[in-house]
């Protein structure tokens, strides 16, 4: 990591997210998903359930990132991640990504499930480095690309979480 990135990497705080900050989580949300954004209802109704936490990733007081789980019994499912790209390779995912497993286990989860798009090998590669594995496959989950191809998830595992027995 370079002096100026691990700058960067002090720069970025992690809070729960709140009702005032889905105006900029939407505008990111739609930037970074314009075929498939959550709607302003579905953010909505996520900030509502208590069995749902948000966060979201501040770079110098400016939205770089967000991020949900569900927690259900012994069961956490990350349910979004994004980072703007402004953000990306500084280590915004991995910081984000540990706070929700850190609410997970606080919540009293022993595993964590999340589906991501199997043609995002950043994405893969950063569970899979957090001990996430892969251990089934829906296909065309993500719909299809332009040339007509499916899109398909991978649905990974985290079992058990960093700090259960």
């Amino acid at each position: 990591m370079t002096a100026d990135s691990a700058t960067a990497q002090n720069a970025l705080a992690i809070r729960r997210m709140t009702w005032r900050d889905l105006p900029a989580v939407l505008e990111l949300e739609a930037s970074l998903f314009p075929v498939d954004a959550w709607s302003p209802e579905q953010f909505w109704s996520e900030l509502a359930h208590d069995t749902r936490a948000y966060f979201v990733l501040l770079q110098d007081d400016h939205l770089a990132g967000y991020g949900g789980v569900m927690t259900v019994g012994a069961t956490a499912d990350l349910q979004t991640i994004a980072i703007a790209p402004t953000a990306q390779g500084l280590g915004a995912g991995r910081r984000l990504l540990n706070s929700l497993i850190d609410c997970a286990e606080a919540r009293a989860c022993t595993e964590m499930l999340l589906e991501v798009r199997s043609d995002n090998a950043v994405a893969i590669r950063l569970y899979e480095s957090q001990g996430f594995e892969a251990i089934a496959k829906r296909t065309d989950y993500y719909g299809f690309d332009a040339s007509g191809a499916g899109i398909d998830a991978l649905i990974m595992r985290l079992r058990p979480l960093r700090g259960a027995a």
